[in-house]
Formats: structure tokens, sequence, C-alpha cells
């Protein structure tokens, strides 16, 4: 039984941790970013009205900056204004750690510690230990979330009431930015009002980031302990289940679909389905086999069109030599976790060619 926490919202105003929640908001964009200068530049002010106002519970966010990107899929990224950003920091910071206790050792994503390239590796491990794997994902996932199922689900936690109307205010002012992206679904026992029920968290926030881990941890559990898959792994809502019999996945499947109804979400189906581990297995940008893995064409192509950009950009005077030396550098250190010497001796040798990261 999760044990409740209360006396927590003191602990999120308290002007040291909304010192360290800018320190968190700010880092890596202090210079890029007009918003975080100015809010640097008033700083200890900012800091006390912030205190002030979670402390008179009179704290309101603001408004959403919303784009859409289309890598692969059509999605909405969100940017709440940066106070509001260190207002997430702050709340984290006090919440995160009472939830990652109870999260099961392999779920990876946005965790301390984790992450895509600690995923990969655990998929390679199972991978060679396991005869079949089966890859699932939740369809549109971010936008379907359930604000009543999700309130439980923190609830069963955070015991103070203070924090939860915290949480009310952010979870309210993302409503209906995901509407557009949402295709009703109805699940068994609905009425005729399940169409008006809350949905949907803002990507790009912090707090949904955890918050969709948070969602899962239910049913992290249930595969673990109920269905008894003792290799199984999730990255937000991309999970894998391995077993040496195909007949085994099939009964998981059946059991998984029933289970995400109850929390309101739906399994891309036709995609969940048993495969040889010799095959391989899509993960994370990735096909993964037992003793090698391969980039998705998609993303190799991707980078090739964003790095163009990028330097265009550069010879623009739009970005700095250093920002698109980082972003190449980034790259290749996620991809070199595949077999992927042919691609990035592409990509190098193209920057030689254009002469942009060594000559400037």
């Amino acid at each position: 039984m999760t044990k409740q926490c209360y006396n927590l919202y003191p602990k999120i105003y308290n002007f040291t941790n909304l010192w360290s929640a800018f320190a968190k908001a700010a880092k890596g964009k202090r210079y890029r970013s007009p918003s975080v200068a100015e809010f640097e530049f008033n700083l200890e002010p900012e800091l006390i009205q912030l205190e002030q106002e979670l402390q008179a519970k009179i704290y309101q966010p603001g408004v959403y900056d919303n784009f859409v990107i289309k890598d692969p899929k059509r999605r909405v990224i969100s940017s709440a204004p940066f106070r509001d950003r260190v207002v997430h920091h702050a709340l984290m910071n006090i919440i995160e750690p009472l939830f990652e206790r109870l999260f099961i050792h392999d779920s990876y994503a946005n965790r301390v510690g984790k992450g895509t390239h600690k995923a990969l590796d655990r998929c390679t491990y199972y991978l060679r230990r396991y005869r079949y794997v089966m890859h699932c994902d939740i369809q549109q996932y971010f936008p379907s979330i359930d604000h009543q199922v999700l309130r439980q689900a923190l609830a069963r936690t955070i015991g103070d009431e203070q924090v939860m109307a915290l949480i009310d205010k952010i979870l309210a002012s993302g409503e209906g930015i995901q509407t557009e992206m949402y295709r009703m679904v109805y699940f068994a026992e609905d009425d005729l009002f399940a169409g008006q029920r809350l949905r949907g968290l803002p990507i790009g926030n912090l707090t949904s980031q955890h918050w969709a881990n948070v969602y899962l941890n239910q049913f992290d559990h249930y595969v673990k302990r109920t269905l008894k898959c003792r290799a199984y792994i999730r990255y937000v809502d991309d999970f894998l289940l391995f077993a040496d019999d195909k007949s085994t996945l099939h009964q998981w499947r059946a059991a998984i679909i029933t289970f995400l109804a109850d929390l309101r979400l739906t399994l891309h189906e036709s995609r969940a389905q048993p495969r040889p581990v010799s095959t391989g297995v899509p993960f994370l940008g990735f096909t993964v086999f037992p003793d090698h893995r391969r980039l998705k064409r998609y993303n190799g192509y991707a980078f090739q069109r964003r790095f163009r950009q990028l330097v265009q950009a550069y010879h623009a005077g739009e970005i700095s030599r250093e920002q698109l030396e980082a972003s190449l550098k980034g790259w290749i250190n996620h991809v070199c976790y595949g077999d992927t010497w042919g691609l990035r001796r592409s990509i190098l040798g193209q920057v030689r060619l254009l002469g942009t990261v060594s000559n400037g």
C-alpha cells in the first residue's frame, strides 16, 4: 500500500528550493533565451514574488507558447513562461523523490541515471536471453492522459491538499492544448458525458514528463507482478515484453489491452505482435538485434535535413559555430550506440567539405 506524504507545500515555496529550481530551469538557456535573461536580471525580486504568491496560494500559471512539429508524426509542443518553469522545477524537487522510489527498475524515461542509452542496453541484454519479443505503444498517449485518473494516481502518494491544488492549477493551465490531437475513444460503461472529461498533458513540460511515468506506474507493476513478465522495458509509452514462446506474449497482449482500458488508454493493436528476436525490434529510433543495432533510416535522413538547415543558419549568422558543433556532437554521441559508422563518416565528410566546423 502506498504511503501518503503530508506537509509538503511549504517545502515547495521555500526560497532555497526556488533558487535551486531557477538554476535547473535556466541550465543551458542563460545566453539563448531573453525570458531567462530578464528573469535572472531581477532574480531575487522574481523569486521573492513567486515565494509570496505560492505561500498566499494566489499563484496562477501563464499562457503557453505552442507550436506544431512533424518528426515524424504531427505533435503540438508547448513552452510555459519561464517563471512557470521555475515553479514546475520547485514542485518536482519535492515530489519526484516520492515517486522515484515507487517506480520499477526498467522504466527509463525522464529519470536520473536512466535514459535512452540505458534502455537500449537493457533491450540488447534481454534480446540475448529470450526467443521472442513484443513491441507495444499507446495510441495518442499524451493527448489521452485523463486528468481524473492522473489526479487519483498522484493523490495516492501526495496527501497534502495544498500541493494537489497547485497540481490542479498546472493541469488546468494545459487544458485544451491537446484537444485537436485527440480522437475520441469510448470505453465500456462510458456515458454521454465521457467526451467532456478533461484530458491531455502539454508535451514539453517537466511536470508532463514526470506525470507520464506516474500514470503508467500502476501498469508497470501489473506487468511485473500479475502477468509475471520478468523481462519488460518501458520508455514513456513505448514498451517491450520478452518471452520464450509466442502464446505467452499473445496472452499478455490481451490482458494489457484490458488493463489499459481501465486507464482510458488504447494500444496500437496491429503493431503489438510477437516476433523472433533474430528479426530485431524497433525501439527508440533504432532497430535492435541481439548482436547489433541499426539506426532507423528515417532518423538518418531527418538529421541530414536538420544539419543542412543548421549550416544555413550558421552561414546566415543566426547560430554560432559552438551551437552548430554542439548539435553535431550530440547527434554523433547518440548514434554511436548503433552500427552507424558509414552514416557518421558521410555526415562528417559533409562537414569537412563545407569547412563549417573546422574552419569557422
